[in-house]
């Protein structure tokens, strides 16, 4: 069993989170609680496949047959009761190249797409940089939480938007969507023939009292509008594995995105990934239990300590392992604001300015790590702020 409270070394291991703290930050004197990586081990099922296979000694081109793709639609039945088949699904290296391809298959230059801010910054980049229109629907920050403000995001379906990206759980405000909101969502959607883009990679990292739903779960002529994109690698902390898939249920849409994908030469999945894969869907569950566990504990912990100990405010997450905290209250510019972390409390968060304009006066911190870690980062922080 993963003993989620040591703390391991993980400098020089070229590790992005640790070892590219001089490129991101402009120095390496930082404790580093930004991007999506979390530092505890991957589960023990895993980590003894992987060995395994290494034992075997043989990497060649790999296959994904139909036993693990019946673990995957497993998976998705029994987790998240999204029934679908094996003929849906469609494997690539990454959620972010898929939605890419989607982009590219689905849209034309010039398009319009849709996203909800503040919202991870790749979408932002993957409309930009294949010169379609972003078109931003602000969600509504509200009594510490995030909410949908409706008749916005059907004035703005109306303008003739082509393709809505969804993030579902919302990183990184950490909604998870109810089923109103997204049967409205997808209602306006299929009302204006929309389709939705549907970034579901932190879907089994919600919190006991909230349930995640699949939106193409819905009902059959919402599954057929939509594409589901999901990974094991941000539940279980296998992200350099790079391995995900996709669920197109609308079998021209599904033909169409996987032939892109062929053409790309995304089609052929790193062996390690796979093996992973296997090895972890369902076996990682129990890991997956204690996980949820240990970041709901830090999560309680931080916002806690930062909201009695400091005027900081904690957006009240639901899912995901990434903190939204509001930092309006030290009166700071966006660019001061990630200074002021940097330089004085001396720990690396994800700047709010990145995910869109309404993220200004906040900053994202990654708690999926060892308490002894927490505890480290948040002294930091509440020191800082008291010798402003």
């Amino acid at each position: 069993m993963t003993d989620f409270s040591r703390v391991f070394e993980r400098k020089r291991t070229h590790s992005l989170k640790w070892d590219h703290l001089n490129t991101i930050f402009q120095t390496d004197d930082l404790l580093p609680m930004w991007v999506a990586d979390m530092d505890f081990q991957a589960p023990e099922v895993v980590n003894q496949a992987i060995k395994q296979r290494a034992d075997h000694g043989f990497y060649g081109y790999t296959i994904i047959n139909n036993e693990l793709m019946y673990k995957v639609t497993d998976w998705l039945k029994e987790t998240h009761q999204f029934k679908t088949n094996i003929d849906s699904l469609i494997f690539s290296p990454g959620v972010i190249p898929s939605i890419n391809s989607a982009i590219n298959v689905f849209t034309n230059p010039g398009d319009k797409i849709l996203i909800q801010t503040p919202v991870y910054t790749p979408f932002f980049n993957l409309i930009k940089e294949n010169d379609r229109e972003i078109i931003e629907q602000e969600l509504v920050h509200k009594n510490n939480r995030y909410e949908i403000d409706f008749k916005d995001f059907e004035r703005k379906i109306k303008s003739g938007i082509k393709a809505f990206i969804l993030c579902s759980p919302h990183n990184p405000v950490g909604r998870v969507w109810r089923e109103d909101e997204l049967k409205k969502m997808a209602e306006i959607c299929l009302a204006h023939d929309v389709l939705i883009f549907s970034d579901e990679i932190h879907a089994d990292l919600a919190f006991k009292e909230h349930k995640h739903i699949p939106i193409a779960s819905l009902s059959e002529e919402i599954s057929q509008q939509t594409i589901t994109f999901m990974s094991p690698t941000k539940t279980f902390n296998l992200a350099g594995l790079q391995i995900s898939y996709i669920i197109a249920e609308n079998t021209k849409m599904r033909t169409k995105l996987a032939n892109e994908l062929n053409r790309q030469g995304m089609n052929m999945m790193n062996t390690i990934g796979v093996i992973a894969l296997e090895a972890v869907y369902p076996q990682g569950r129990p890991w997956l239990n204690h996980l949820l566990e240990v970041i709901s504990e830090n999560k309680n912990y931080v916002k806690e300590r930062l909201e009695k100990e400091t005027s900081l405010k904690v957006i009240d997450s639901e899912g995901t392992y990434l903190l939204w905290i509001d930092c309006e209250s030290l009166g700071f510019s966006p660019e001061e604001l990630n200074e002021f972390f940097v330089k004085t409390a001396k720990v690396g968060l994800n700047r709010g300015s990145s995910y869109g304009k309404l993220g200004n006066q906040f900053m994202r911190m990654n708690i999926a790590c060892p308490k002894e870690i927490i505890i480290e980062g948040t002294n930091r922080i509440i020191n800082a702020i008291n010798k402003k």
